[in-house]
Order: C-alpha cells, then structure tokens, then sequence
C-alpha cells in the first residue's frame, strides 16, 4: 500500500494516480499517465471511482485493451470497490502536443534510424530472385528477436509483393493520428506494410519516385519507437527500393538469402554486391531450403548444395572482407505452415530444425554492434 505520510495512507485519488502510471499504451508502448491520456481521476462515496481516459482517435482499435488494464490496475488497489472507464478523444490541440512529444519535439518527421545518434541496428534482408524464403526469413527473425526481449521492426519494403502482414498475423491498418501512424503490433513486433492499405488482391502499380515516397513514409511518418533492431523486407533484385534504402538509411546492412542451387547462388550475388555501389556493409548469407530431413535421418538435397557458401565465399572476395554463412535452414514444412497461419515457426514449433536455426541467426544479428556509419565518433583533432 502506498502511503502518504507515517500516519495513514495517502488519498485514494493519489493512489490511483500512481497505479495508472503501469498501465503502458499498448501501440505507443509508453505509459497513459505520460501521455496526457489521463483526464480525470475522479472517487466516489463507497470506494468506487470513474477514470476518464481520452483516446488517440476515436476509433482506436486498442480501446478495449486500455479499458481492461486501467480496470485491473485501479481494482488492485484497497478500499477500491469498484472502477468505471469513461473514454473520450484527445482534441486536436492535444494530438499535436503528443507527435511533438513523440517526435522528441521535433515538429517535422525526419527518420529516427538515419540519426547521427541511432543506436538501432537496421537490417535490409534481400535477394536476387523471388521464391527463396527471404520474407519468411524475415518475419522469423524478427518474431525469434522479439521473443528474446528485444524491441523490433518490420518494414515490408517489397511493395509489389508483399507478405509480412500474413506471416506475422497482422489483420488491421496502423492507427492514424493526424500525420502519424502507429503501427500494429504482433507476437512484439511493430510491423508496417503497404499491405495494410490496398484491398484484397489489388496490384500496387507504382514507378520508382512513388516507392520512394512510400518507403520514406514507412520511415518517417509512423511512431517506431526506441528499437534495438530494424528489419527491411526488401523486393527481389536490385531495383528502386535497394537504392532508396541505401539513401534513406545509410548505415543500413544487408543480410542476403538464397537456396542452394546455382541458378539462385549467381542471382543473389548480385543482390549483396549492390553493397559496393552503396557503401553499405553485408552482415552475411542465409541459406534456406538446403535440405530435405528425411525419415532414416539422411538429407534429400532437393535444390542442390553449397549455393550459400559459394554466394558468401564470392561477395567476401568481391567487397574484401569475410561474409560469413549465417545460417542453412531445412526445407521443413512447419516453416511453410506457420507463415501461412500467421505465427512464425520460431514460436509456434520453436524445437522443430528450421526454427533452431533462424533462432540461432536471429541472435547473432542481434548481438552484432551497431556500424559506425553516421555515428557521431565525438573525437576532436589533436593538435601539436
């Protein structure tokens, strides 16, 4: 119990107060009380007391979530009898106030990664061609890190063919308030995705200054929060998206995804060698669908073998350093099954072969340091 002074408790009001502050905003991840969301605290005769609650939006989809955790963390608290969540809508005065907040006062959206001062490791997961798990790769590192605690973000930057909503479960837009986005949480990843805002089965028809654009929105414009890592669904191949990443996120590296067969291995080389035009760093390779487990423990290489090593051996003689071997995931139907359901393999069979070894990628992605690509060094010339 909290108390004021030696002599007794402090006020219910101020009890109440306190409590709220655990009640963390289950989009912007911080708590109400910080927010302004708070508007009133008001007790009643008898211990029953009405918490007014001013949403983002009106129609906030996490509205029920914030009326449940306010009532439980309230009802917790002695000589509470009973709680009532009056909701109503921030004024547009009050969302201003909340993006420059957010924003760090800033009053202009700029991209927190591309910040001299960006701790986020940023990760692009590309390839050459389509078909090779590479968005499958991505949606369970991201899960695999964010069930090991870490903060995490998904961009699906493959605006033509996106997948990540699926994979990761996601079934609703990003909450919009005014200018800002707030983007859905699932399984602890923030995800965003141009899939989040065309119907069912429309084609995205766009040229490389709209894409562009979209990225940088995906970047700028919604609220990601402090991560600790940043992942980038990137298309096939080395088109607009690839250097639009490599501008907007300079200190971005490139995680490349292949299958063993030499017809992949060629086409993927040339996805990660893009980092010589680019100045950015390659983290290394994964290899997926290298085998088939069969029933007497022997391996079926269906698409061949030493695709993998063969694109990691060539970009570290091409970029001059070593690109090491990530990883060689086993063509495993749990893998498959779990995108489609919308829980990564990582979580849903976490013990099965293909979900130990994303998991062993995914933590050594993460414990990775972050580059030095535009981090401020603050080291001064010496001069004598």
């Amino acid at each position: 119990m909290t108390t004021g002074s030696p002599d007794g408790p402090a006020p219910l009001t101020d009890r109440v107060r306190t409590a709220l502050t655990s009640v963390v905003d289950p989009e912007i991840r911080r708590p109400i009380t910080d927010l302004g969301m708070v508007r009133s605290v008001d007790v009643h005769d008898g211990g029953r007391v009405t918490v007014g609650v001013d949403l983002t939006v009106a129609g906030c989809p996490m509205k029920g979530t914030l009326v449940r955790d306010v009532t439980a963390a309230v009802e917790a608290i002695d000589d509470v009898t009973g709680v009532d969540v009056q909701l109503g809508v921030m004024t547009p005065e009050q969302r201003q106030a909340l993006r420059s907040q957010l924003r760090g006062g800033a009053g202009d959206p700029v991209i927190p990664f591309a910040q001299p001062g960006s701790l986020t490791k940023v990760y692009a997961i590309a390839s050459g061609k389509g078909g090779v798990g590479k968005s499958s790769v991505t949606a369970n590192l991201a899960a695999a890190m964010a069930a090991d605690g870490l903060n995490v973000g998904v961009v699906d930057a493959d605006i033509y063919g996106f997948s990540i909503p699926r994979m990761l479960g996601v079934d609703r837009q990003p909450t919009r308030v005014d200018s800002m986005l707030l983007p859905p949480i699932e399984h602890g990843v923030k995800v965003v995705s141009i899939g989040m805002f065309v119907p069912e089965g429309q084609p995205v028809v766009w040229r490389g200054p709209m894409l562009h654009r979209a990225l940088e929105q995906f970047l700028a414009d919604v609220f990601w929060g402090d991560l600790d890592v940043l992942l980038l669904d990137l298309p096939p191949g080395t088109g607009d998206i690839a250097i639009s990443v490599a501008q907007l996120l300079p200190g971005s590296e490139i995680v490349v995804v292949t299958t063993p067969q030499a017809a992949a291995a060629e086409v993927a080389e040339r996805a990660g060698s893009i980092a010589t035009q680019t100045s950015q760093g390659v983290v290394g390779v994964v290899e997926n669908m290298s085998w088939l487990e069969q029933p007497d423990g022997s391996r079926l290489e269906v698409f061949g073998s030493g695709g993998g090593r063969r694109v990691a051996d060539r970009l570290g003689a091409t970029l001059g350093t070593q690109v090491p071997l990530l990883g060689q995931v086993p063509l495993d139907v749990a893998v498959r099954a779990a995108g489609d359901d919308g829980t990564p393999v990582v979580l849903s069979d976490p013990d099965s072969a293909g979900a130990r070894v994303l998991r062993d990628v995914a933590r050594a992605l993460a414990g990775r340091s972050r580059g030095l690509a535009g981090l401020r060094l603050n080291l001064s010339p010496v001069t004598g």
